[in-house]
């Protein structure tokens, strides 16, 4: 008897395989269509002539790690976690967050991370290989990815901003700016000198998003400034930004290690830490402080981006993921706990200095009413005791609390151009701090914008004819368009603009990919094979806690994610902070119906990819191939893609084949999935294709028929395992040709 022979030709990865293959070490003989990755090779890239290199890699484990650490510990690390620590219950919020972290953040880690690795392809191959019809889970990834890259960029345009004030002495926010008549500015006067350089000198806020004003050329430097930083640093992929990593991962802990050990020194700090770590048990009783856990667990570790999926690919076959996921996890919890030590310490210093100010301007007070000796330190308090409401207001006295003063803690932008800022006022060596401040700002965005730029373009580089393209062109050609569009949030109305994006770009979209991965990984691709890959991959078997998570508790908690983040947003009315200059104060607003129309597009171009893709190719309206996981279907155990259907060696039979009518003769592979076909109708399905008693293989005439096997055979592929054992059926070798 003749072998089989492979020939390695190119393929669009839609073939079936032959139907006899070699028959297997346990004496069956079974057909395997196996949905893998094109090979790759997994240390380092492979210069092709006249090509791009297939595959980049790490040049060291080092520089993975650094990355991934990068990319997972951003800005919501620093500004986002102590808010919601003081929040929901001070120290009794770490509960709900170190729950949620090993329930929902480390499993959905190490899938996007394994499969990656297992894969070496980004997020839009990856998903194609698993199965065609899956191929829009990409496509989504990337729309929101690009959503979130355009305004996380425009965060590090702020923080150049107030990088370069920082140089100068004193700092431009320590002071209100005086009138022509030598007197404060009355918007500067009615809010505070940090908020008045935010909204006015930083942003020269508009009063509302239907007045926008012009663009604003300070911030339309700096954008340019931080879109054409970032191209240097991704162009060539890890390659140029791998050696960025060393210095935007380990400067913030320098940088934090630093303000730590200042910030444990200064008066107030204790009672900053006090005010936050005390725990209220009794708040762990509302549902919604276990709901910001697992929201803030879930962005802080940036999955469904794609980027981890991304970094994953660079790694070699044999890195043990799983160290990696638990290690990165550690580092991100311990960084949030870290940071809010140092954030709340100096907010305790800031705290207690404008207390003892708010003392001494009531003391000012209550002595030039004769309230209070003028040297009657210790009569303070009796006097206050002493006052009525009446007598409060009309001395127009102010209420001097601590406890007061840290609720007043700010998130986001907040937090870091305000709050912060005022408190950098107060250190000695102000400039000093605040350079440190927003350089390591700017580090710990940059880092995480370039694994958000990295999943993205890894994934357009899935896509043959981009791949043909040169790197630094696609990078280019991205960056200029994401500066373009970033006009918007350089306008009067730029914060606005970036709370919007916030609120709805890059919320619903990436909660329902990450849902639809963990499906597609679980239950589509199988969470035994899936296992399989993580043994063969790192030696270690999961066992249950992550059989568990993965199959039942995580994809609950992310069903509970989108639907309260669907409803929060229907019952309540969508508004925005808008700055009113008369006021000086925030007052909020409702979007109006035009913005409210580009919120409600920007996540249908975010959640459509996926149903279109599905249903265009399981209807087969997608003719167009763009080769994204070119010989993905393979056959089993073998480097060669799929040959052509016609091949006179097909109907050679191998020697240890069982007997036709055994069980083991009908049994075959669909995506690595066995299956035992023997019902009835499938029986007279195969019985209506012509064959022949011929040596050579027969041509399938009937397209019907042909359309009915195709689609069978894809509908067996999206099963996890299906046993049909009713009857043996006789599979005689056919050859197809789609």
């Amino acid at each position: 008897m003749a072998a089989t022979k492979i020939i390695d030709a190119p393929r669009n990865g839609h073939e079936m395989a032959p139907l006899n293959t070699r028959a297997r070490g346990d004496g069956t003989h079974g057909v395997t269509i196996v949905l893998t990755a094109p090979q790759r090779n997994s240390v380092q890239s492979v210069d092709i002539p006249g090509n791009e290199p297939e595959r980049a890699a790490w040049s060291g484990k080092m520089q993975f790690f650094l990355s991934i650490i990068g990319y997972s510990v951003g800005l919501g690390n620093i500004w986002r976690f102590p808010y919601l620590c003081q929040q929901n219950g001070g120290g009794a919020f770490l509960i709900p967050f170190m729950v949620m972290l090993i329930l929902e953040g480390i499993p959905l880690f190490l899938i996007e991370l394994g499969i990656g690795q297992r894969m070496r392809l980004g997020a839009l191959g990856v998903w194609n290989t698993i199965h065609p019809w899956l191929g829009g889970i990409g496509i989504s990834s990337c729309i929101v990815t690009l959503f979130v890259a355009l305004y996380y960029n425009v965060i590090i345009t702020w923080v150049f901003f107030y990088l370069f004030n920082s140089f100068r002495y004193p700092l431009p926010w320590s002071s209100c700016p005086l009138n022509g008549t030598g007197f404060e500015l009355e918007e500067c006067a009615k809010s505070s000198e940090t908020t008045y350089f935010w909204y006015r000198t930083t942003l020269d806020a508009a009063p509302s998003m239907d007045e926008p004003g012009g663009l604003k050329w300070w911030i339309v430097l700096c954008l340019m400034l931080s879109w054409t930083i970032v191209f240097f640093i991704v162009m060539k992929g890890i390659q140029s930004s791998g050696k960025v990593v060393y210095f935007t991962s380990l400067f913030p802990y320098i940088v934090l290690t630093i303000f730590f050990i200042r910030g444990i020194t200064l008066r107030g700090a204790g009672a900053g830490l006090m005010h936050m770590y005390t725990p209220k048990v009794e708040k762990l009783l509302e549902p919604t402080v276990w709901l910001d856990a697992a929201t803030q667990v879930f962005y802080s570790f940036g999955l469904a981006f794609g980027s981890l999926i991304a970094f994953g690919s660079y790694n070699t076959p044999k890195n043990n993921c799983v160290r990696d996921v638990l290690l990165v996890s550690v580092c991100n919890a311990v960084t949030a706990i870290y940071a809010s030590v140092v954030i709340f310490a100096i907010l305790g210093f800031k705290a207690t200095v404008n207390v003892d100010r708010c003392i001494a301007s009531n003391t000012e007070i209550l002595v030039k009413n004769k309230l209070l000796g003028l040297n009657d330190t210790q009569g303070y308090e009796q006097a206050m005791n002493q006052l009525n409401g009446s007598e409060f207001v009309r001395l127009q006295l102010s209420e001097c609390s601590l406890a007061h003063e840290l609720d007043n803690a700010a998130e986001g932008t907040g937090l870091a151009f305000i709050v912060f800022t005022q408190a950098i006022v107060e250190l000695p060596g102000a400039p000093f701090w605040a350079v440190l401040f927003f350089t390591m700002l700017l580090s710990l965005g940059l880092g995480s914008q370039i694994g958000i730029l990295e999943g993205m373009l890894c994934t357009l580089f899935d896509i043959d004819i981009i791949k043909r393209v040169k790197k630094q062109h696609v990078t280019g050609v991205v960056c200029l368009f994401c500066f373009i569009v970033g006009f918007i949030f350089c306008t009067g109305a730029g914060e606005y603009w970036l709370k919007m994006f916030d609120s709805f770009a890059g919320t619903i979209g990436l909660v329902v990919v990450a849902l639809m991965e963990m499906i597609a990984v679980i239950f589509i691709y199988g969470h035994e094979r899936f296992t399989e890959d993580i043994y063969q991959m790192t030696g270690y078997r999961p066992g249950r806690y992550w059989q568990w998570t993965w199959r039942y508790i995580g994809p609950v908690i992310m069903v509970c994610i989108l639907v309260s983040s669907v409803v929060f947003m229907v019952i309540r009315n969508p508004t925005y902070g808008a700055w009113n200059a008369d006021l000086g104060m925030i007052e909020q607003k409702s979007y109006p119906n035009w913005v409210m129309a580009i919120a409600l597009s920007m996540i249908l171009a975010g959640v459509l990819p996926m149903p279109i893709v599905f249903l265009m190719r399981s209807f087969q309206c997608l003719k167009v191939d763009l080769d994204i996981h070119q010989g993905s279907i393979r056959r089993n155990e073998t480097t060669a893609s799929t040959k052509e259907m016609i091949d006179n060696d097909d109907d050679n039979m191998s020697p240890d084949m069982p007997p036709q009518d055994s069980l083991a003769a009908t049994r075959f592979t669909i995506g690595d999935f066995e299956v035992s076909c023997a019902s009835s109708w499938f029986e007279r399905l195969m019985a209506t294709i012509p064959r022949s008693h011929d040596p050579d293989p027969v041509t399938c005439t009937s397209l019907n028929t042909l359309k009915l096997i195709t689609r069978f055979s894809a509908l067996l592929s999206l099963c996890s395992r299906v046993h049909f054992s009713l009857v043996n059926v006789r599979i005689r070798t056919y050859r197809i040709r789609i």
